[in-house]
């Protein structure tokens, strides 16, 4: 690899505000050479063409174990299909979208905005809140425990151990948490196999493959890390996010309430503007390949920014701007290829349900003029801010 293109280690103002970065790189191309807190060499993809092109191309490989030097034995968590190829991947995939479908995902809708009523319910007394503590994070935790089958979760522990896994304050913090969480989870299936029911994790404990092949001890700590993970994360900071960039823009909040059925098209420019997913998780190159000009070396370590492909004025005009109105699909906020994200139907049912819901209930909802600068997730995996201070 050559000379790095720019370093983006601890820079305050890159967590906060990454996306100038992100253009001032596209302005010179869309493929560049970076040093990041976990890399001190990485190519990173801000443009939309190339970067959706990397996220399609299997030349460019998830599982890093097969990478020369490295261990074959992982973590349990990390037997899940984010960070694998094909075939294991296929097989993965295949496993849970038998269960993981969309009359399963459709079916939850009611529950979801009973949920999110009785979230709302409790916090409109008070005339403010943490929307991020109040609603954000306990509805698709709620939802995703239901579904997989773990209502009595201890959601405290549980969102330590995950914040501490997708935006790590250090190695040290990450590695203790991935052991911690990989032995919680092994424990909560074990539990669930002496008490299988009608969800989720008890289909997955019991689906059978081709040549009644089933999921591993490892493979089912993956999926479920993988599920319970993503399966909040995502919709977290999707909803967070959301309402944050509504505030920060009343012209398109007032649209917004004045007229619901924007709230589809809403929804996915919230997805472009600010996504969820900063940064798709790593790839390395299986062999020389040419992106955007430049030649990516086999092995070479590429990160492809969601982000940044999401605000390329090639793809999309004025991508700065947050306009509802705006032709946002398209967008890379739920990856795309072979691993564009299952949960994305059931994210986005989420965010359009909180929203309207906060939205009608809450007329007056504001800003917290008290608040302060939001506090940034470290890290260029998840973007999102730890609170939402808000009043109504």
């Amino acid at each position: 690899m050559s000379d790095v293109d720019a370093d983006l280690r601890g820079a305050a103002d890159f967590t906060a505000n990454p996306y100038p970065y992100y253009a001032r790189l596209r302005a010179e191309g869309p493929v560049h050479i970076v040093r990041t807190d976990d890399f001190d060499q990485v190519w990173l993809v801000v443009g939309y063409d190339e970067g959706r092109a990397v996220l399609a191309d299997q030349r460019f490989a998830k599982d890093w174990r097969k990478l020369p030097g490295q261990s074959a034995v992982g973590d349990p968590i990390n037997a899940n299909m984010l960070e694998m190829d094909a075939p294991d991947h296929t097989r993965l995939r295949k496993l849970v979208a038998r269960e993981f479908t969309p009359r399963r995902i459709e079916a939850l809708r009611p529950r979801v905005q009973q949920i999110t009523d009785g979230l709302i319910d409790t916090m409109l007394p008070a005339g403010q809140a943490d929307l991020v503590d109040a609603l954000a994070f306990p509805l698709p935790m709620t939802v995703i425990c239901e579904l997989i089958g773990v209502p009595d979760l201890d959601r405290a522990a549980f969102r330590a151990m995950s914040n501490a896994v997708v935006s790590p304050a250090g190695a040290q913090e990450e590695g203790d948490a991935v052991r911690a969480m990989g032995a919680y989870l092994a424990g909560l299936i074990e539990d669930k196999r002496g008490s299988a029911g009608d969800d989720l994790l008890s289909a997955l404990i019991a689906a059978r493959y081709d040549d009644d092949d089933t999921l591993s001890p490892d493979e089912l700590v993956g999926m479920a890390f993988l599920l319970l993970v993503a399966g909040h994360e995502t919709t977290v900071n999707l909803i967070s996010n959301g309402v944050r960039a509504l505030l920060a823009h009343p012209d398109q909040l007032a649209a917004l309430r004045a007229d619901f059925g924007l709230l589809d098209g809403a929804v996915e420019e919230m997805l472009r503007h600010e996504g969820p997913v900063e940064t798709a998780t790593f790839r390395f190159a299986r062999e020389t390949v040419v992106i955007g000009s430049r030649t990516i070396g086999a092995g070479d370590p590429v990160l492809v920014s969601l982000a940044g492909a999401d605000r390329d004025p090639g793809r999309y005009p004025r991508p700065d701007r947050f306009d509802i109105r705006r032709e946002a699909q398209g967008h890379l906020a739920f990856g795309h290829g072979i691993h564009f994200c299952m949960g994305a139907p059931l994210a986005r049912m989420e965010g359009r349900i909180a929203i309207r819901t906060l939205l009608e209930r809450c007329p007056g909802l504001v800003p917290d003029p008290a608040a302060g600068e939001p506090e940034w997730l470290p890290g260029m995996l998840i973007r999102g801010a730890r609170r939402l201070p808000v009043r109504w």
